[in-house]
């Protein structure tokens, strides 16, 4: 056989085996791209996103999206070739598996934690935006979750209200975890709470809860990475009552990141006019009560996401401005909020065109 003949048989023979070998061995990468953009403002599924009973509302046309993104399955096991194509797309991003299953985290658990952040955020967006509005409501600290096994389970109910830990008054989640730890382990602690069962006919009578009881836990030692401290196993969080009735209606999303477009879609129903001045505004951000805006993940991903769908403005937490600033989709300014006052305030430049005044992301942040 000549030589270069069999020189380029052992070529394509090495090229075959190369490419064979990226099909087959799996690298330790998930992969991220664009998800469904949402209209807050508008109809998914057929009915409203934001419905709102007991309570004046107004028209509220135009374009307040929330993006979303979407991410493989944590069974998924990603081939070379899959991840150098993703690196060289400029639709997808590839992150370490463990970035977005940490722990070997499953999907069942990832899914029910991205559900239970999506109903807190839905909560928090309720609260910002009734607050901007100066509307009062009613907020309490409540036992979140009771882990299985701990000292807390079958003491502790989720729902029930925490009123004081060792007779102080509780005012928020972490005066919880504040109060526990000033014990050692195996030490007692006392909860004054009003039953889950008792808070919910509360509500439901219009009257505020009075029974209370108190509950002796023996605290345990912690067993995660952090330093040993006093446990009793419970993670607290917070409850409201509102004073009309809100409902988010949106299916298949999961985690905390629309909170801030949810909160600002709730302001524009309860209030005259237009937010965005018929320009297409889009958006992410986490919200916490006091309508503080928070980074979150996959910030490239939402705003090519955004932009495809037609967004001329991308509302951007703060922390994630130096990242989306990067690689800025054509035609999409990035608008930079810590705040929701910030949002609302980037909204009314927008509506009357000042352009030139927006808080714009840029690489340093």
């Amino acid at each position: 056989m000549p030589r270069r003949t069999a020189t380029m048989l052992a070529s394509t023979l090495m090229l075959i085996a190369l490419l064979c070998a990226g099909v087959l061995i799996p690298v330790p990468y998930a992969e991220m791209s664009p998800g469904p953009t949402v209209n807050t403002l508008g109809d998914h599924d057929g009915e409203p996103v934001l419905q709102v009973s007991g309570h004046r509302t107004y028209p509220a046309d135009g374009h307040l999206n929330m993006t979303t993104v979407r991410v493989t399955s944590a069974d998924f096991r990603m081939n070379l070739v899959e991840a150098v194509y993703g690196w060289l797309a400029h639709d997808t991003k590839i992150v370490p598996h463990d970035t977005l299953y940490p722990d070997g985290k499953t999907e069942e658990q990832s899914t029910q934690e991205n559900a239970e952040e999506f109903s807190q955020s839905q909560e928090s967006a309720k609260v910002a935006a009734l607050k901007e509005l100066h509307i009062p409501v009613t907020s309490w600290v409540i036992v979140s979750t009771v882990i299985k096994d701990s000292p807390a389970e079958g003491l502790l109910h989720a729902g029930d209200v925490i009123k004081a830990v060792d007779g102080t008054q509780v005012k928020q989640p972490s005066d919880v975890a504040k109060l526990v730890t000033k014990h050692k382990p195996g030490q007692k602690v006392v909860f004054t709470v009003v039953p889950a069962k008792e808070q919910a006919a509360a509500e439901k009578a219009h009257r505020t809860a009075t029974k209370t009881q108190d509950v002796a836990i023996t605290t345990t030692d912690s067993d995660d990475k952090g330093a040993h401290r006093a446990i009793v196993g419970i993670s607290a969080g917070t409850d409201h009552t509102f004073p009309f009735t809100i409902d988010i209606k949106l299916a298949d999303v999961g985690g905390p990141s629309a909170g801030l477009m949810f909160s600002l879609g709730i302001y524009d129903k309860l209030t005259p006019g237009n937010l965005t001045g018929g320009k297409f505004v889009a958006g992410t951000g986490t919200i916490d009560d006091d309508g503080t805006v928070g980074p979150i993940g996959g910030i490239e991903m939402k705003t090519v996401g955004a932009r495809a769908k037609g967004a001329q403005y991308f509302l951007t937490p703060a922390d994630n401005c130096a990242s989306a600033a990067k690689d800025t989709p054509g035609g999409l300014t990035l608008v930079k909020v810590k705040k929701i006052g910030d949002a609302l305030d980037a909204l009314k430049d927008i509506r009357e065109g000042r352009t030139a005044d927006l808080p714009k992301c840029t690489t340093k942040g």
